[in-house]
């Protein structure tokens, strides 16, 4: 079966954001997220000439960007929410994977590696020279189709994140 990915459109936002909470239930982290549909629109589309507000980024234009399923009966079957990340060691961007999500009816049909494959695409095209994301430990399912594809875990990396006060506090 072929699944048709195309680049999210504004009126894909609402069903978008659904699947982030949808995301959000199944990490067991819906209490962590506050995102509005606003949020999602702004950042996708903000300082375009289809959008009234700039993006949130230092350039006025959006920084994020998003591929979607539709699902035969309507609605969206899945989405890749990404952005660019750059190597100074390559001199050569790439792509970083924030939200990979297929609905659960949907899974096991080939949506999810759709998505990956326009993915690969896209950096293909533009010779970008990485395609990285990350997926939580316990994520048994995912990981066993990132392997599939090919993708290799990057066990001497440790992620580390500043929030809150902390980055409140660091940049004052």
């Amino acid at each position: 079966m072929t699944h048709v990915v195309r680049p999210a459109t504004p009126a894909d936002v609402a069903g978008m954001h659904e699947m982030i909470i949808e995301l959000a239930v199944y990490e067991d982290g819906l209490d962590e997220v506050v995102a509005s549909e606003e949020d999602l629109h702004r950042a996708l589309f903000g300082g375009t000439a289809i959008s009234d507000t700039p993006a949130n980024t230092p350039s006025g234009t959006p920084g994020l960007y998003a591929f979607v399923i539709d699902a035969a009966e309507g609605g969206l079957a899945g989405m890749a929410i990404w952005m660019l990340n750059y190597s100074t060691w390559e001199g050569q961007y790439g792509v970083y994977l924030e939200d990979l999500f297929v609905r659960q009816q949907y899974r096991g049909q080939g949506y999810g590696r759709a998505l990956m494959e326009q993915l690969a695409r896209t950096c293909v095209q533009h010779n970008y020279t990485r395609f990285q994301w990350w997926v939580l430990d316990w994520n048994r399912p995912a990981i066993e189709v990132y392997r599939r594809l090919g993708a290799v875990p990057m066990d001497e990396w440790t992620v580390y994140r500043l929030t809150g006060d902390a980055l409140r506090e660091l940049g004052s």
